[in-house]
């Protein structure tokens, strides 16, 4: 798995959970340990899953989260059929998540490395479109998102694009991952919204829900797990 710095274009691939009420702190545990145990696959450039650390959308009540890159959408595809991925799904995610979302986007020109730094702080945002909007109004809300990277004074990164993966997605055509250097600077952007929302009002009536959640890249898993 590389940590280099990236010049080019990626996958992203973002994954939400919900976890079941009641379900027992071992098993929670035992499904972050399998998905972060597929870090170890070759087509993975980088792979993180751990609880979200915040959500700030009422209508999905999300848990837990991965995040991961890949240099083309072929690498993801066999990935997502690795005998690996498929039994940490079957054994572990499924039987005690009730609601799964997942999201994918090419991320073209990232500048950074393309393995968060442990402790980085992620604001994701997923946007599903009104009914019946073209591409020019897809495009516009693109070009505000990319717009709203200039205002991001702390940034560490930015990726954003359309979701290519509709099967999972719930609707959700266009995402974002900001990635800050940790909570401190992400929530200093919280007590300044004003630029961000003015970029966010050019677009809010092409919109029909946005899920924000916010996420803290774990260390890295003990190679004794």
């Amino acid at each position: 798995m590389s940590s280099s710095s990236a010049s080019s274009q990626i996958i992203e691939h973002v994954v939400l959970f919900k976890v079941k009420d009641e379900t027992e702190p071992a098993k929670v545990a035992g499904m972050m340990s399998g998905l972060n145990g597929l870090t170890s696959l070759d087509q993975v450039l980088h792979l993180s899953a751990g609880p979200i650390h915040r959500n700030r959308s009422s209508m999905f009540k999300f848990t837990h989260m991965l995040h991961s890159r890949y240099s083309s959408k072929e690498d993801l595809s066999v990935y997502s059929g690795h005998p690996s991925h498929m039994s940490v799904v079957k054994e572990l995610v499924l039987p005690i998540c009730e609601d799964v979302m997942a999201v994918d986007w090419v991320a073209d020109n990232i500048s950074g490395p393309v393995v968060p730094r442990p402790g980085s702080a992620m604001r994701l945002t997923f946007m599903r479109l009104n009914e019946g909007l073209g591409d020019e109004e897809k495009e516009k809300v693109l070009g505000a998102v990319g717009e709203i990277k200039d205002c991001l004074g702390s940034l560490d990164q930015m990726t954003y694009g359309e979701n290519f993966s509709p099967a999972r997605a719930k609707g959700f055509s266009i995402a974002s991952i900001a990635i800050f250097p940790g909570l401190n600077e992400l929530e200093a952007l919280d007590s300044n919204p004003e630029v961000v929302q003015l970029q966010k009002d050019k677009v809010r009536d092409l919109l029909d829900r946005v899920i924000v959640l916010d996420y803290v890249v774990p260390p890295p898993q003990s190679a004794s797990l």
